[in-house]
């Protein structure tokens, strides 16, 4: 009666703590939608609270038709990765294919027991037992459960309450997966759906040819559709490589002038005497050698644009023709007598200071009141830096394909060297420097060693331009912790998880390289 008494006690104290390893299990499950991070909590609380050794979680990789172990508990990475089994191979292959738990008393003698990890030593001198369960969706098995589990002499009882246990836990498991699936099913149809109404809505101020996203080009963009579809003269103000020849071009091709022409003249490039004849052309002898009549641009942007880059250039004895056309819409070319009708849309840009132009004379200021109805100002890219990431992105894309290589990433450290520096040539010396760092680049990522020397700060290159393999090492493994820490929003825990390391190596490395992970954090 006493032996029952004790029996009966033992088992009500292995069903309460199986409850309250359950209820753990469940609470942290509970809160988790990543798939990998509820497994792992299973695994270890399993090791926790019911001291089962060498938690794993083996689910079928559906591309190669193989068992791979998910996640595991006190097995490294290396170990996992030889983890893998074919249906019906081994105990773990064998339980998976037919769907039924297996229980083998003492590892050391199952011949079955294949031990890909390498984990265990000689099991022959241990009481070492191992419980594997099939996870089922269903009637059908997707991966396994397994633990080793040492036993004291009553073996029989407790290796039974383990396989019960353990198959309420693989049911768990198998929810989870349903659930965390469904999640992320739910979760990328909302990405999709609100990416596909973020399109519709910012879609009027999208300008194809234009990258950025950042809120000075949201206004630039924003004005270039107000007056796209009127005759306004348009002035573009802005320092040199901002992109006033794209924006130029987005206001033709989104007027109802597309169908025509779109005529550029670069002002700073011709001499005066030239210059008016390419504006306004002349006749057949007007001059010495005009040896026939010659179209000018005016003519040629009939029903079209007509885009004079760097007006500030030009002389006063241009501006005061160039005004007569903007306020009568008509010219004469050189050496005629039949005035033209202008039918064009004049678009103006200038990196220069016109009020400055103006109040020392070298700019007509009736000229500068005519040009200036609807001036629009591009930021530089310093102001924009938000914008940076994402043109270096389109430069690289745009240069990896140009020339046959396959760079998919820019570094850490390069992209920080990108965002800090001050950008004089804006947006066109970034191309240019993403050009340049694509050609000389023989790796799959953009490194800061690869971009110009006005980039580079002190400390990023040896004194002689060469990095020592020390120094390389250090900025490669630099680059990986902080990629790390911006995955896991400055979690130092998750982030050694995250590079299969331990805490004490990456909290020695984040302060052996000055990195302050709190800078990562989503505030």
């Amino acid at each position: 009666m006493t032996a029952e008494k004790n029996i009966s006690t033992s088992t009500s104290e292995i069903e309460k703590e199986n409850l309250s390893c359950l209820y753990k299990i469940t609470k942290n499950l509970a809160s988790s939608a990543n798939l990998k991070d509820s497994l792992m909590r299973i695994v270890e609380t399993l090791g926790e609270e019911k001291q089962m050794a060498n938690g794993t979680v083996t689910i079928i990789n559906p591309t190669t038709g193989e068992l791979e172990i998910e996640v595991a508990y006190g097995i490294s990475a290396e170990a996992r990765k030889r983890g893998k089994y074919k249906l019906g191979e081994g105990i773990t292959g064998k339980v998976v294919a037919t769907g039924e738990p297996i229980l083998v008393p003492q590892i050391g003698q199952e011949p079955m027991f294949l031990n890909r990890t390498r984990t265990r030593g000689d099991e022959r001198k241990k009481k070492s037992s191992f419980l594997c369960i099939p996870i089922k969706a269903g009637n059908q098995s997707i991966g396994a459960l397994s633990v080793d589990r040492i036993y004291d002499d009553n073996f029989g009882r407790g290796s039974e309450q383990d396989l019960r246990f353990l198959t309420v836990v693989s049911s768990l498991i198998s929810q989870t997966v349903q659930r965390v699936q469904k999640v992320n099913e739910e979760k990328e149809a909302l990405r999709q759906e609100n990416t596909q109404l973020r399109r519709e809505l910012t879609s009027k101020n999208k300008i194809r040819d234009i990258i950025g996203n950042s809120s000075r080009m949201q206004e630039v963009f924003e004005m270039v559709h107000r007056v796209a579809d009127s005759n306004a003269t348009v002035l573009l103000r802005g320092e040199s490589g901002t992109g006033k020849t794209l924006v130029a071009k987005a206001l033709h091709y989104n007027s109802e002038r597309s169908n025509g022409p779109f005529i550029v003249v670069n002002c700073s490039a011709l001499p005066e005497t030239l210059l008016e004849s390419e504006l306004f052309g002349h006749e057949k002898g007007a001059f010495t050698g005009a040896n026939e009549r010659k179209r000018g641009r005016f003519e040629q942007a009939e029903g079209g644009t007509l885009f004079l880059d760097e007006i500030g250039e030009i002389s006063l004895t241009v501006q005061v023709k160039l005004l007569n056309v903007i306020q009568e819409r008509t010219f004469q070319r050189l050496g005629g007598a039949q005035t033209i009708k202008a039918d064009i849309r004049l678009v103006a840009a200038t990196n220069r200071d016109l009020e400055k132009a103006v109040n020392e004379t070298h700019f007509r200021e009736d000229l500068y009141y005519r040009l200036n109805v609807f001036p629009v100002y591009l930021p530089p890219l310093r102001e924009r830096r938000t914008d940076i990431l994402l043109l270096a992105e389109f430069f690289l894309d745009q240069y990896s394909r140009e020339n046959n290589k396959q760079i998919k990433r820019i570094s850490t450290s390069a992209i920080d060297l990108l965002i800090q520096y001050h950008w004089p040539g804006n947006v066109r010396e970034l191309q240019n420097c993403m050009e340049r760092a694509v050609l000389i680049c023989d790796s799959d990522s953009i490194q800061s060693v690869h971009l110009p020397p006005t980039l580079q700060s002190s400390n990023s290159i040896e004194a002689d331009g060469q990095l020592s393999l020390a120094t390389a090492v250090e900025n490669f493994e630099r680059d990986l912790i902080i990629d790390a820490l911006k995955q896991t929003r400055g979690n130092q825990t998750k982030a050694a998880k995250y590079l299969d390391s331990s805490l004490r190596i990456i909290n020695y490395k984040i302060h052996s390289y000055g990195i302050d992970p709190r800078q990562y954090k989503v505030k």
